[in-house]
C-alpha cells in the first residue's frame, strides 16, 4: 500500500514521477518528454502511447496516477 498521493501526469516534474515504483529515471523523462511534445494527457490509459509502457504497465500504475480531475476517484478504486 502506498503512503503516497496519487502523482498527477500532467503536473509531476520527472522527479515526482521517479518515485512512482517501477518508474525510473528514463521512462520519467520520456513521460515529461511526451508530455512537453503532444500537450497533456487526456487519461491515464494514454500513457501507452509513451514509449516503454504497455497497457499491462499502465494498468500497474492506475492507482498511483491520475491526470487532472481523477485525483478525486482514484482513492475511491
Amino acid at each position: 500500500i502506498s503512503a503516497w498521493a496519487a502523482i498527477d501526469l500532467n503536473t509531476a516534474t520527472q522527479s515526482e514521477l521517479e518515485s512512482v515504483k517501477g518508474i525510473g529515471p528514463a521512462k520519467a523523462k520520456q513521460i515529461v518528454e511526451h508530455r512537453q511534445k503532444n500537450g497533456p494527457f487526456k487519461n491515464v490509459d494514454a500513457l501507452a502511447e509513451v514509449k516503454g509502457f504497455g497497457k499491462a504497465s499502465v494498468a500497474k500504475f492506475k492507482n498511483e496516477l491520475v491526470v487532472g480531475g481523477e485525483a478525486k476517484a482514484a482513492g475511491k478504486k
